[in-house]
């Protein structure tokens, strides 16, 4: 008996009922992809019933390419976000079962976005000088000011719409041992601002040709509570991790993960669990929607990812018997047609496939948390305190 939860980061389906709090009314990830590209074609989610959310949802529009079906294969639905914010921790916790009230700190937009004496504080106990210390695009940022960073050694600090302290060093300059060590200085200097994540961002090359490395690390604000993977750990349940989950809820709860920071070495990791006999959970994130394609506002990329993400999944459910129980959500949304380039608030949709879940019409769940209540449920431990599962 398997369970899988994969999370298709960033792949919202409509504008949140306070969307506009958050500035993103009108935002839709994936009707808006559609309609920029044309057409989607996804024949596996539109088998497990993705055309049937758009009419659940109020002013729902329809996804070009993905028409509703009389007989969907697994269960439909849409989810709410109730915590605050719209950014992946949030997310994620709120699927695990956690509710975030009054939600992370986020910095100021404008320079300077971090108050004078974290920066201070930062500099002093790492040995080095900051420079940024703004919102920016990560690539951008590290255009801008990388040639200076191997001029002068200074760490390269900035933040985004989300709530994080994000920390650009060039490996051959600041080797990641001292990156990583930076980021946990970073992270305890934080706390007492509620930050929701550091993230240490390496890169490599020269001044033109900078690029990115999968050695990013996230470094988690503490748990404020246990959560379904510490209750699913505690009653034996092996709990594994794909993707950068295991940053996310800081290894707790965790049995065995597989840190990856791409789509197919995610794909494949899943995959090598599926053809396992044992039983376990699996939490996993597909980054690439949301890292490569939504905040580079590349509708085009997008679509593409979905498309090949698609085949994977048709994969997936091959492998999968009876007993087993596959989740598919998100965990906020990212419109890449949308204004600025940073996460849009929005509902997620949610598929499933298991035992009863043929042509089931979940409707619109009121928390993100029914994931942790309905898993709960499926591996018969006692239940969560929030949300309602919907086996």
């Amino acid at each position: 008996m398997k369970a899988f939860l994969i999370v298709l980061d960033s792949v919202g389906i409509g504008a949140a009922p306070d969307a506009a709090a958050y500035g993103d009314a009108g935002s839709n990830t994936l009707a808006h992809i559609g309609q920029a590209v044309g057409s989607l074609r996804l024949p596996t989610l539109q088998s497990l019933g993705l055309g049937n959310i758009p009419p659940l949802l109020p002013g729902g529009l329809a996804i070009p390419g993905v028409e509703p079906i009389a007989i969907a294969a697994g269960g439909f639905g849409a989810m709410r976000e109730r915590s605050q914010g719209k950014d992946t921790t949030t997310g994620h916790w709120e699927m695990a079962g956690i509710m975030m009230e009054k939600g992370f700190h986020l910095f100021q937009q404008a320079a300077p976005s971090f108050p004078a004496p974290l920066i201070q504080e930062f500099e002093r106990r790492t040995g080095r000088k900051t420079m940024g210390n703004k919102a920016a695009n990560g690539i951008a940022i590290i255009n801008e000011l990388g040639a200076r960073q191997i001029t002068n050694g200074a760490w390269i600090v900035y933040t985004s719409g989300d709530s994080v302290f994000q920390i650009a060093a060039h490996e051959d300059i600041i080797p990641l041992p001292e990156l990583y060590a930076g980021c946990r200085i970073a992270r305890e200097l934080c706390d007492p601002y509620v930050v929701g994540r550091v993230i240490a961002r390496p890169y490599i090359g020269q001044p033109g040709s900078f690029k990115r490395t999968e050695n990013r690390r996230d470094f988690s604000y503490p748990l404020p509570e246990p959560t379904l993977l510490n209750r699913l750990f505690d009653y034996g349940i092996n709990v594994i991790t794909v993707g950068k989950l295991d940053d996310i809820f800081s290894g707790n709860g965790v049995s065995r993960s597989f840190h990856v920071e791409n789509n197919p070495d995610a794909e494949a990791a899943i995959l090598k669990l599926a053809d396992q006999a044992d039983s376990f959970f699996c939490f996993a994130n597909l980054i690439d929607f949301d890292m490569l394609y939504g905040h580079r506002r590349d509708a085009r990329g997008y679509a593409t990812a979905l498309e090949q993400a698609d085949q994977f999944l048709g994969t997936l459910l091959s492998k999968l018997d009876s007993r087993d129980l596959l989740l598919i959500t998100a965990d906020h949304g990212n419109d890449p047609t949308f204004k600025g380039s940073d996460h849009t608030r929005e509902f997620v949709p949610l598929l499933t496939s298991g035992p009863g879940q043929m042509n089931k019409a979940l409707g619109l769940r009121d928390g993100f948390y029914d994931v942790a209540q309905t898993l709960a449920a499926f591996f018969k431990i006692p239940a969560m305190p929030r949300g309602l599962s919907f086996l």
